[in-house]
């Protein structure tokens, strides 16, 4: 039987759990996801946040291209363009649009508290995704890690009750993150994980290459060697390399035992807006940042313990 055979393409590739190794990609994936938002920093100073979001999924979307010709990949079919639409729309469109905008005005170590929220929102949409049904603990934890990150927004925004649009901005990126790393999590099973990835950038390069002509139309992008540095980083590794492995270890490892490397990332991104931004890291958002994460760890722990 042929490998083009639509008989065998709509079969899930077997891919046996291997937790220790699922967990050694997952990590190897957020350490290099936890430069994004300080890298986000750095371009937004020289760069339009609109050509910074789209340009790097266009970068990536070429490297993805070439690696699925070389290898000849399979092309997906049916439903699996459908989904991989899902993935693209929330990792390649819109989490780097909106931490993009949400950027130009608020500090790295700010936004990395509020995206702590991440690992928590990927536990729910897999449990949506899966049709599964954990305990009442599981959505008190997660709607009490949200309550947190908003309450920290809002504090750091002028008191209670006053959001800022790049806080909402934010919290959309994490919705949209968390739906697509559930959903090719899922389909990593199916097309393999960088293939995932690739597919999805492939998918979404048309409207991204159309947004990076806006971009560089409306303000021709003029960045520092610097600048021009972190944006190859957001379109080599955050957009491409860094989903080879995160992808490969939600893929290989149980997903919500794997999201709770997540709980790593906004740690090391609040450390490098410390040391290569020179931010000043208050006590207020250390303590943010501790209950966020704190929160979003028990949830993935609930829904783990019921699983098992």
């Amino acid at each position: 039987m042929s490998r083009h055979s639509s008989a065998t393409l709509d079969r899930p590739r077997a891919i046996p759990y291997t937790p220790a190794a699922g967990l050694m990609w997952g990590l190897v994936g957020v350490a290099a996801f936890s430069f994004t938002v300080p890298f986000t920093r750095v371009t937004v100073g020289g760069l339009s946040p609109l050509f910074i979001g789209s340009g790097r999924a266009v970068v990536a979307a070429v490297l993805a291209a070439l690696a699925l010709a070389l290898t000849r990949q399979r092309l997906p079919r049916g439903r699996q363009w459908m989904r991989l639409a899902v993935v693209g729309g929330g990792v390649v469109v819109g989490f780097p649009l909106l931490t993009s905008f949400a950027l130009t005005t608020t500090p790295a170590s700010h936004a990395a508290v509020v995206i702590a929220l991440l690992p928590a929102a990927t536990a729910a949409m897999a449990v949506l995704r899966c049709h599964e049904r954990p305990p009442a603990l599981f959505w008190v934890v997660s709607a009490f890690g949200a309550v947190a990150a908003m309450a920290f927004a809002s504090a750091q925004g002028g008191g209670v009750g006053h959001l800022q649009w790049s806080d909402l901005l934010l919290f959309g990126a994490v919705v949209a993150a968390a739906i697509g790393y559930a959903e090719g999590g899922l389909l990593a099973r199916e097309l393999g994980a960088w293939q995932t990835v690739s597919w999805a950038l492939v998918v979404c390069s048309p409207l991204m290459l159309a947004l990076t002509a806006v971009a560089v139309g409306s303000q021709p992008p003029s960045g520092t060697p610097v600048q021009w540095a972190a944006f190859a980083y957001l379109g080599v590794v955050s957009m491409f390399l860094g989903f080879f492995a995160w992808y490969h270890g939600l893929g290989i490892g149980p997903m919500a035992q794997v999201s709770q490397v997540q709980l790593v990332q906004p740690v090391l991104s609040i450390l490098w807006a410390g040391l290569l931004l020179g931010e000043h890291l208050t006590r207020a958002t250390v303590f943010g940042g501790l209950i966020v994460i704190l929160c979003a760890g028990a949830a993935v722990r609930v829904r783990l313990e019921r699983r098992a």
